[in-house]
């Protein structure tokens, strides 16, 4: 079996070095605590391996602030919560430890991770990039903080990659770091290149808007920041996820499922994460109230039921399933699938018009961008759970998969034939299937592929196609591992 384990492991390598050598995407979280966050938080340091973690930063929100200490009163600026809380000194403040907490019990499963890849960060470097950002208020941005300094130095350094900062909270931390930048270099020689220098560094993934500072300073100031603003795809993994999500995905977030594949018997981090009924209390919010069997019951949810990770789409977005490209937010992806704005072509939403087919409904479904990947994220999940407490050949890893050819121009009544390879790094079997992701692309046909016998395909493009218009062909690839694990490649078609 040892023997086995080092040729497909040495395979493995060779395999990878002969594909295109990806750099891993920078990125920045910002976060106000809150249950949900706390379990993205969990599911980010599992995929921490996958990007370059650059910063964590505590900021507010609508929903939380700590407030000043002194008694001063607030009132939001956001009409649901000015509502909700009126006039407030504090809201719903977890603290500025927790990041540190979770990340202790990362520490104890950290040296099986690195059995799995080598890549994750460490303990130690994850802490040394925790900064506190603007937490007193809802949208307080005048204070130069710790977070908002840390933020404005990442932003300004001479590393030209793009920075994705997830916005799991408020963006008045952020806004303050850009607002910093501004008052630096305004009206100064070289002004224009700084402005133009970050706006092309910074990527922001916006879950909802939790406070008024992008509204109110970024997007005025900074217009030419690219930005995704996902306002209800990721509702397929928050609190409504059981209205959003496909009946026959439902089991990946249910009690039993998590309860066997995620939380029992898969260490102290995994066993760190919230669910529904499951008797644990956060100090500092007094409105998370989930963990109570009766409350669980109330609500309609069981036992160890997922309870949200609305934030996790902003770093699902990055993840590498080969389905790409991250700088195209129109691809779609296991992060959603959005359009670009008619008033400004650096902004990204969806939306009642942004909708993928749901199979299960018949229908078109305005969730169903994110929620087709729900079973497919979960497995993987559930796979790497499996990596916090089993060495490398007693877990599954993913199959590496490559096309000999992502993108053609072609012409009407041409045909093409599609070609790849694929390597699972544990032997196991391993299945093809190719399908056309239809609302992906602008020919607005559903295509098929003929003679699709396993990593090949062939496809004769359509009579009535239009010049410009693209086909988006997806190759999927699963093996037979526990759980089964997919990767996939994307074809690109555009006619000539």
């Amino acid at each position: 079996m040892k023997l086995k384990f080092l040729l497909l492991l040495t395979l493995f390598c060779l395999f990878n070095g002969q594909m295109e050598a990806q750099q891993k995407p920078r990125t920045i979280v910002t976060t106000d605590g809150e249950v949900d966050d706390m379990d993205s938080f969990i599911r980010l340091l599992l995929y921490a391996n996958e990007m370059d973690i650059e910063g964590l930063v505590y900021s507010s929100s609508m929903w939380h602030y700590k407030g000043d200490g002194k008694g001063t009163t607030f009132t939001s600026e956001m009409d649901m919560t000015k509502r909700i809380y009126g006039e407030r000194t504090e809201l719903r403040w977890c603290g500025t430890t927790w990041m540190q907490e979770v990340i202790d019990k990362y520490a104890t499963v950290y040296p099986n991770l690195v059995q799995h890849d080598p890549a994750y960060p460490t303990p130690e470097y994850l802490k040394s990039i925790i900064r506190v950002g603007n937490i007193d208020f809802e949208g307080e941005m005048e204070k130069v903080t710790e977070g908002s300094t840390f933020i404005k130095n990442i932003l300004l350094d001479n590393d030209d990659e793009p920075v994705f900062v997830q916005i799991w909270g408020g963006t008045n931390t952020l806004a303050k770091a850009l607002k910093s930048i501004e008052e630096e270099y305004s009206g100064k020689p070289g002004w224009q290149n700084i402005y133009e220098m970050v706006s092309s560094k910074t990527f922001l993934y916006i879950i909802l808007d939790q406070d008024a500072t992008y509204r109110n300073y970024i997007e005025p100031n900074w217009p030419d920041i690219r930005t995704i603003y996902n306002a209800s795809q990721f509702w397929c993994f928050a609190y409504a996820w059981p209205q959003a999500v496909p009946e026959n995905q439902k089991k990946y977030l249910q009690g039993e499922w998590f309860s066997e594949n995620i939380i029992s018997d898969h260490g102290p981090l995994l066993a760190q994460y919230y669910t529904w009924g499951d008797g644990r209390k956060i100090a500092g919010d007094p409105e998370h109230t989930h963990g109570s069997l009766e409350e669980a019951q109330k609500n309609g949810r069981k036992q160890y039921d997922f309870i949200s990770e609305g934030d996790s789409p902003s770093f699902l977005y990055l993840l590498d399933f080969g389905l790409g490209k991250i700088e195209d937010p129109s691809y779609g992806g296991t992060g959603g699938r959005f359009r670009q704005t008619a008033e400004n072509q650096y902004k990204w939403i969806d939306g009642p018009d942004i909708t993928d087919f749901n199979p299960e409904s018949g229908k078109p479904d305005r969730a169903y961008p994110q929620a087709r990947w729900v079973e497919l994220l979960q497995k993987d999940l559930a796979a790497r759970a499996d990596w916090c407490v089993n060495d490398y050949n007693e877990a599954n890893h993913a199959p590496d998969v490559s096309v000999n050819k992502s993108y053609y121009e072609l012409s009407p009544g041409e045909t093409v034939k599609l070609e790849a390879e694929a390597f699972d790094p544990d032997g196991d079997h391993l299945k093809y299937k190719w399908w056309n992701y239809k609302e992906a692309g602008s020919y607005p046909v559903q295509v098929e592929l003929k003679n699709a016998r396993g990593n090949k395909a062939v496809l004769t493009i359509p009579d009535d196609v239009e010049q410009n218009q693209t086909l988006h062909l997806i190759l999927e690839v699963s093996d037979d591992g526990t759980p089964s694990l997919t990767h996939f490649q994307r074809v690109v078609i555009k006619i000539k």
